[in-house]
């Protein structure tokens, strides 16, 4: 049996992910059955899921930064790593709120992991949720989350009794929720995103004390949990909620007697004011995320302007990143709030009727093929885009998760997908999300590119006119039949493959290993282009960074033209790319 942790350390906050990534994968269509406010699209549960992924994701990166299995990060590198994981990943009203508790969790965690870290962690989370919300509501997320930090306060030591207390605490407001919000009354649910958080505190539990919390025992479909300790509840039935007349899937049987809830409280016209779509779904019509670079002073004036525009705001972050979260009628005007107020990216714009149902307009036939491409800039995400594919930016140090690849896919509206990854590492979220994407009928191919560059040359030989797997199979081998390679400085002192390096050295790598090591990026590409050349090739692509200068694509062309007869060049601007230089060969 492992050794349970005294302490939030980086491991057992890469176990909490872990674990909380597998409870929300378990829970994730109840919760969706469930979500009925702010908008009943269905989708919490997964919103959820994929902002605790991304999270996830980002802390297991940083435990791949470490060369050997004798040091583990930092415990702030890793809860860092957790927070800024699902800022950048955040998904829906939930998954921006979660992010906004890791934050606040972070920001104490950073400093320590005992008994009172973690108490006064989930004080700020709670806090810092709730003034990123504009108008908040009770019988929220809100309010199970301040109910978690109000139960683990006391002076008890033990890191096991504050776990177990938060999680109590936070079961308990979850029952309440029907009474607070009269939209979840009249559905007979709780709040879905505060069942999604018990599910993550859960995770918390199981990872200090070793054992996973046990529901609490049920007479029936849908009963509520039997409370003890004067009437605290201590558990949440499996396919249920609290609400007397609850189907398993999480909806009324027949309705709640007498318009309310189990304990009585709320009539079916009560609530709270800011509730816009707490009857019929009349509120607005978009929902607008993206992630925006800018400054305090410039989000606090975006935070009024969009406040006046719409409702269900939410902006979390600082340091300079933020993630926004708006219900508009014109999501462009919400789009260029964003643009005067920073640098807007990762924009994603949701019509809620189209999204729930409501809408029953013909939407337009889907194509017969459509390309997906994973990009390192926003430079090659136009390229691909005027050749007609759907790209996904992966910027520096933010891989995409499966579901922004789902996404991607659905936006491409196509029965046959031709997914290109451009990244080994992607290898495996790419695989998931194309699985997923076949499980809703769309007919999707990887094609295993582990670069840029192929999957240029991949995109240059879609012929959509011909058959699918002969398309494939074409785009499979031109990708094969081009050799990558790219630069990148050295952060420390390492041992290569071409040596040791130190930091500040210009490394030159050639299919994934390091095979030059040089001082600086001209002489290094020469080199690189050399090696690459000298077995041969027809056609060389170049993708220049972001502050690489048009002098030196100039220097390496004339170049390849001089020593190398019969081989042409070509030259594309990456953009904001973590590499100053991508090559490719064919």
């Amino acid at each position: 049996m492992p050794q349970l942790p005294d302490d939030l350390d980086a491991v057992a906050v890469r176990t909490w992910c872990s674990l909380a990534l597998e409870a929300l994968g378990r829970e994730r269509a109840e919760i969706d059955a469930i979500n009925v406010y702010p908008i009943a699209d269905g989708d919490t549960g997964t919103n959820l899921y994929l902002t605790v992924e991304s999270a996830a994701a980002a802390v297991e990166a940083v435990f791949a930064a470490h060369e050997t299995g004798a040091t583990v990060p930092a415990t702030a590198d890793a809860v860092r790593a957790m927070a800024h994981g699902a800022l950048i990943g955040a998904r829906g009203n939930s998954g921006t709120i979660l992010a906004q508790l890791l934050r606040g969790m972070a920001g104490v965690l950073a400093d320590g992991g005992d008994a009172a870290h973690l108490r006064l962690a989930l004080t700020s989370a709670a806090d810092a949720a709730r003034q990123a919300v504009a108008h908040p509501v009770e019988g929220t997320v809100l309010t199970v989350a301040a109910a978690a930090a109000e139960a683990a306060r006391g002076e008890d030591p033990d890191l096991r009794a504050v776990v177990n207390a938060a999680y109590a605490g936070a079961l308990a407001a979850l029952a309440r929720t029907p009474e607070q919000l009269a939209v979840l009354g009249r559905a007979g649910v709780v709040d879905a995103g505060g069942r999604g958080l018990v599910a993550v505190l859960g995770a918390l539990v199981e990872t200090v004390t070793g054992q996973a919390p046990v529901r609490g025992p049920r007479s029936g479909p849908g009963k509520a949990p039997a409370p003890v300790d004067g009437g605290s509840v201590v558990g949440l039935p499996v396919g249920g909620t609290p609400v007397e007349g609850v189907t398993e899937g999480g909806f009324p049987a027949g309705g709640v007697p007498g318009g309310g809830v189990p304990g009585g409280g709320v009539s079916p016209g009560e609530g709270p004011l800011d509730c816009p779509e707490d009857a019929d779904g009349g509120g607005p019509a978009f929902e607008v995320i993206y992630l925006l670079e800018a400054r305090d002073e410039q989000v606090a004036r975006l935070r009024a302007r969009l406040d006046a525009l719409g409702d269900s705001l939410v902006v979390v972050g600082g340091d300079g990143l933020w993630h926004v979260h708006v219900h508009v009628d014109d999501a462009g005007a919400a789009v260029e709030a964003g643009v005067e107020a920073g640098r807007p990216y990762r924009i994603r714009i949701t019509h809620f009727a189209t999204e729930s149902g409501h809408d029953l307009r013909v939407q337009a036939e889907p194509a017969q093929r459509a390309v997906v491409v994973v990009v390192p800039g926003d430079g090659l995400a136009g390229l691909c885009t005027e050749a007609g594919a759907t790209t996904v930016i992966a910027r520096p140090g933010e891989p995409p998760a499966s579901g922004e690849l789902v996404d991607a896919i659905r936006r491409a509206h196509a029965r046959e997908v031709v997914l290109l990854p451009n990244d080994a590492a992607l290898r495996h979220t790419a695989a998931a999300a194309a699985e997923q994407a076949r499980t809703e009928g769309v007919r999707v191919a990887l094609v295993p590119t582990r670069a840029a560059v192929q999957g240029i040359a991949a995109l240059a030989v879609h012929e959509p006119d011909r058959g699918f797997d002969e398309d494939v199979v074409a785009m499979t081998a031109a990708a094969g039949a081009t050799r990558y390679a790219e630069l990148a400085v050295a952060e420390r002192q390492s041992w290569t493959m071409a040596g040791i390096c130190q930091a500040g050295d210009i490394l030159g790598l050639i299919d994934g290993d390091v095979a030059v090591i040089g001082a600086d990026v001209p002489a290094t590409a020469r080199t690189v282009l050399d090696r690459m050349l000298a077995a041969g090739g027809e056609l060389v692509t170049l993708v220049l960074g972001e502050d690489v200068p048009d002098s030196l694509a100039d220097a390496l062309e004339a170049h390849v033209r001089e020593g190398h007869l019969a081989v042409d060049t070509v030259v594309y601007r990456g953009g904001h790319q973590r590499a100053p230089l991508l090559i490719g060969v064919e």
